[in-house]
């Protein structure tokens, strides 16, 4: 019983995130060469985990217009999270908690800073975190 009471949570905050979410851009995929403004490729993994698939979803939302499709980062944008320096060890999730809440002072990538992202909570942020963990176990980052 717990574990649906838990699912319907879960469902029912992935629904306030999409029917409260402002429409950002659509992450870029291509300059006007048509070359590729992504800074790493990135390979999925074949399943992710029910929590991750709801934090792609999120991801998609309200990351991906400036984290880029997979957040493979984009150029002159915003950096990729599948990179060492986002794995755990270096950048734990709180970390990711407290950009969304509070933004982030650029200090490895030049892209300027990252202001805060309104609208998600702490549930939301740690779907999209074990989303980031998910793909980056695939791409060989722990």
């Amino acid at each position: 019983m717990l574990k649906y009471a838990a699912a319907a949570v879960v469902a029912a905050g992935l629904v306030v995130v999409l029917m409260t979410r402002s429409d950002p851009p659509e992450p870029a995929v291509a300059d006007d060469s048509g070359a590729s403004t992504a800074l790493v490729s990135v390979t999925l993994p074949q399943t992710l985990s029910d929590t991750a698939n709801i934090g792609k979803t999120v991801f998609e939302a309200k990351c991906a217009a400036c984290h880029g499709v997979n957040a493979q980062g984009q150029d002159g944008v915003a950096p990729p999270l599948i990179h060492k320096i986002y794995e755990s060890s270096h950048h734990g999730d709180e970390s990711f908690q407290r950009a969304v809440a509070f933004g982030v002072r650029q200090h490895h990538w030049p892209f300027g800073n990252m202001p805060k992202v309104e609208g998600l909570t702490r549930a939301d942020v740690a779907m999209v975190v074990r989303y980031i963990r998910e793909v980056q176990r695939e791409n060989g980052i722990y």
